[in-house]
Order: C-alpha cells, then sequence, then structure tokens
C-alpha cells in the first residue's frame, strides 16, 4: 500500500513540473494593427474573407463588446504589455501630442512620453520569471533601442524596433534594423508567420510566449497582386469596398490560419492558450466600422472597440459569444492568474476575466480611456471623429456598463450615451439623464484623481476661432477633403 501511494505522488509531482500542466500553457498573443470591429468575416462582413479567425472563434471565446485601451497603437500596446493605465506610462499617442494645425488646438496638449519605461513588470517579463521562452516578431512601437523587445522581457527580437509602421513597405527589401531582408518581393506578413512557426517549432518541448504582432493592416494599404485583383471582382457594399485593403486582410488571416496549422500539426492545441485582438480601430476612411461611430484615433466606439477571441483546447468553451466589456489591459491579470504567478505586488489595472470563461459574470466595474493631447483628422470627410479637423480632442471617456461618457477638457462638454440602444453614439443624452452624467463624470473624476491624470487647461496663444469656423465652413462645402495641411495657414 505505501509503494502504491509512493507511485501516486511521484506521477502527481512529475505532472506538476511538466510544462504541459494546466497552470502553465503555451501562450500566443496575435496583435493585429488598425484591424476594425467590423473588419472579419465572422462579425457579418459579405466582403473580407476571414476563414481562418473564424476559426478561431468557433474554437474559444469571442468577446463582442471588447476594446483596445486606447484608440491609437502606441499608447494601447503599452498599457496592454504593462498592465497599467496611461497615467501610470505616460504613453497617450504616437508622438508629438500637438497634433494638427497649431492654429485650431485652444489648449496646450500634455507632452507625450515615448518610452515604456523599463521599470514596468511587462508579460513577458512575469512569463520569463516563471520559465518561459519568449519571442517578439513584429510591430513594437514602445520606445526606441534601449526599450526594445529583449530590454523588456524578451529572449526574442524579429523586426521589432520604434517605427509604427512598416517603413520599407509589405515587400522585401525592408527599411528594419531588426529584420533581415527576405528574397526580392517577400511579403511581410508572410515572413513574420515564417519566423513565429519557426520559434514555435524550435520551443515546442518548452513553455513559449509567442508575441505575434503583425504590422497589417497598417498604412501603407499593400496587397498582393493576385488577392486584390480577386477582390476586384467581387461584390462590395459602401463600407466594406476597397479590394487592396481585402487583400492584406485576406493575407493576414490566411497567417492566422498558418500558425493554428502548425499549433494543431505539433500537437499543442490543449496546451496552448491564443488570443487575438487589434491595437486599436480600424481608420474610417478605409474600412467604415458601421453601425460604430468614427475609428482609429477617435474615443467613439469605432476607434476602440476591437476584435476579441480567447482559445485554448478544451479548457475553454468553444463556439462562446460574451458580451462583457473588457479591454486588453485585462490581458495581463488573466495570463497571471491562468500561469499561477504569485506575486501580489504588481498592481495590475485590469481585471482577471477567467470567471467569464467559467461561466461566470465579472463584477461591476469601468473602463478609463485618458487622452490629454490632440489626434489631427486622417480624412475630413469620411472621419466622423469629434469634429472634421481632429478625431480626438482632448479628454477622457468611462464606460460603466451600458453607459458611456465622454468629457473634452477645451470647454468642459459632456457627451452621453446608452450603448445598449445606441452602439453608433448618435444621441448625446447628457443634458436629458443628468442623474447618470453627474453619476459617471464623478466616477471618472475620482479615477483622474487616484491615478494623477494629467488635464490640460492652459489655453493656446495661437489658437484663432475665425479660422476655424472659416474651415469647417470649406469642409462642409466639400471644398476640403483628406488631411489638413500648414498650406492652408493664413498669412501674417
Amino acid at each position: 500500500m505505501k509503494k502504491f501511494i509512493y507511485i501516486i505522488l511521484l506521477i502527481l509531482f512529475i505532472l506538476s513540473c511538466n510544462r504541459k500542466s494546466f497552470h502553465k500553457p503555451n501562450i500566443i498573443l496575435i496583435v493585429a494593427d488598425d484591424l476594425g470591429w467590423t473588419d472579419l468575416s465572422y462579425m457579418g462582413s459579405k466582403y473580407y474573407e476571414t476563414p481562418n479567425v473564424d476559426k478561431l472563434s468557433q474554437s474559444g471565446v469571442t468577446f463582442l463588446n471588447g476594446y483596445a485601451s486606447s484608440a491609437n497603437c502606441a499608447p494601447s500596446r503599452a498599457t496592454m504589455m504593462s498592465g497599467k493605465y496611461h497615467p501610470s506610462h505616460g504613453i497617450y499617442t504616437v508622438s508629438p501630442s500637438a497634433r494638427g494645425l497649431d492654429i485650431t488646438r485652444k489648449i496646450i496638449p500634455v507632452k507625450n512620453t515615448e518610452n515604456l519605461d523599463l521599470k514596468f513588470f511587462t508579460i513577458a517579463e512575469m512569463l520569463k520569471s516563471e520559465g518561459y521562452t519568449n519571442a517578439h516578431v513584429g510591430k513594437w512601437h514602445l520606445g526606441e533601442k534601449g526599450n526594445y523587445p529583449m530590454d523588456q522581457g524578451f529572449d526574442v527580437n524579429i523586426g521589432g524596433w520604434e517605427s509604427g509602421g512598416p517603413k520599407g513597405g509589405y515587400f522585401s527589401p525592408y527599411s528594419n534594423p531588426n529584420l533581415e531582408n527576405g528574397p526580392e518581393g517577400e511579403y511581410l506578413s508572410d515572413r513574420l508567420t515564417n519566423e513565429a512557426i519557426n520559434f514555435i517549432e524550435n520551443n515546442k518541448e518548452d513553455r513559449f510566449f509567442l508575441h505575434l504582432a503583425y504590422y497589417s493592416v497598417h498604412t501603407p494599404i499593400q496587397s498582393k497582386r493576385e488577392y486584390s485583383n480577386y477582390f476586384k471582382n467581387k461584390s462590395s457594399d459602401e463600407n466594406h469596398n476597397r479590394p487592396d485593403y481585402a487583400g492584406m486582410i485576406r493575407s493576414l488571416d490566411e497567417n492566422v490560419g498558418k500558425v493554428l496549422t502548425k499549433i494543431e500539426e505539433l500537437n499543442l492545441s490543449e496546451e496552448t492558450l491564443i488570443i487575438f485582438t487589434s491595437d486599436n480601430g480600424g481608420i474610417r476612411s478605409i474600412s467604415n466600422q458601421y453601425p460604430l461611430k468614427a475609428g482609429k484615433g477617435s474615443y467613439y466606439e469605432g476607434g476602440i472597440r476591437v476584435p476579441m477571441i480567447f482559445s485554448w483546447k478544451g479548457k475553454l468553451e468553444a463556439n462562446k459569444k460574451s458580451f462583457e466589456r473588457i479591454s486588453n489591459i485585462d490581458f495581463y491579470p488573466t495570463i497571471k492568474k491562468i500561469i499561477g504567478h504569485k506575486n501580489k505586488n504588481l498592481k495590475l489595472d485590469g481585471v482577471d476575466l477567467n470567471p467569464i470563461f467559467r461561466g461566470k459574470k465579472l463584477k461591476e466595474r469601468a473602463l478609463f480611456f485618458h487622452f490629454p493631447v490632440y489626434l489631427q483628422a486622417y480624412n475630413v470627410q469620411k472621419d466622423d471623429g469629434k469634429d472634421p479637423l481632429f478625431r480626438t480632442r482632448p479628454g477622457s471617456v468611462i464606460i460603466k456598463g451600458d453607459w458611456k461618457l465622454h468629457h473634452y477638457f477645451e470647454d468642459n462638454e459632456l457627451e452621453l450615451y446608452n450603448l445598449s440602444d445606441d452602439m453608433s453614439e448618435s444621441k448625446n443624452l447628457s443634458k436629458i439623464n443628468k442623474e447618470i452624467t453627474t453619476r459617471l463624470y464623478n466616477d471618472l473624476d475620482v479615477w483622474r484623481k487616484s491615478n494623477n491624470a494629467p488635464i490640460p487647461s492652459e489655453k493656446n496663444p495661437k489658437y484663432n476661432q475665425k479660422f476655424v469656423d472659416s474651415l469647417i465652413v470649406l469642409i462642409k462645402e466639400k471644398k476640403i477633403s483628406g488631411r489638413l495641411n500648414k498650406n492652408l495657414l493664413p498669412i501674417n
């Protein structure tokens, strides 16, 4: 009997040490760039084709109210990696913070930080402390040399540097100091996938974390010719109709499929948690996110609501749809709980999502967005942002339950929307429902004060209201389109 007990204990010990234990799966975090909420066929698009992402959705939990923590890339990625809201790391935008024509900005924005400070204990560093081998493949955009992935907990860095886009375009040769050129004409998404698969194969016997951050579908919009030609001959609609953009999505999806296939071939599906998302919403003038308002750079829903899928064969329910409002700030505490990391002093700002995976609801909490800077219009006729001149002006947003409050700092303006009734944010209820407006504003104000969130208030002496009014008239008359430029400034 004693011998039998000893054998059982020995088996349990061996299992507890095995990298394939329940609590310590491999983790693959796939982050697309500028991929909008409706830019997938599982979300109902009849034009874009994403059979592999659809398959991933069917295999796991799809969050239909998943949010990026910011409306543009660097701040969203910084919060995802650090698990901290923006006042902690100071990355609010892609520098500079004073975007747009100087004469059109009413106040002086907060200065922006470009590097994710090394003091932050990133997801990668947390996983490395638990014995994981970590690889970053693709876009980094969290700082210059000295703040690259291998300075932040990754063992391998392929393609990650300070650039927010593929400076040399999507075809080799690339202009990327951390990515060797491939054969002439090689497509960037294909190359990054091949590198990711090599990493998986080389580490299949170890616990690994793969941060696969595609540059796609960030501008420049460059598709393989045969893919864009295919979509030229396909029926489109008023919202989804660019063949080159559709071709980029097809390549992205195709490469996600290659990763999924490799995981299956290596029999790692039950040992691998896969997360798929985008760093922010899609660019509205390229792909309209209707029924959501606006797009990348705006804190209306089109700029922050994104695709979000968690898949782990045998551990997470398949083909489950969740309407919980979650954010990429929640990735860190969720992964921390799954792998059993014991450090209780991390003070992460997100929440653990594992109760959702067990069929429970999260406790009520709010999501916060703080953007004390400017982001100019991408396309004055199509952005549908705060106004024709800016996708976003300095402000904060709180989402609590189905209610969403915007607070803009220039004029202390408030906008209140009920997202369950009006996801298009078309009816401002702030003056009608003053009780909820006051309650949410107070919650937002308490959060800002407790997080030392900077609120800009200094007037911009160069601001010219008459010029702004005349500019908006010209835009409404469609005499100006696309992006604004300094040629519009009056001569002194």
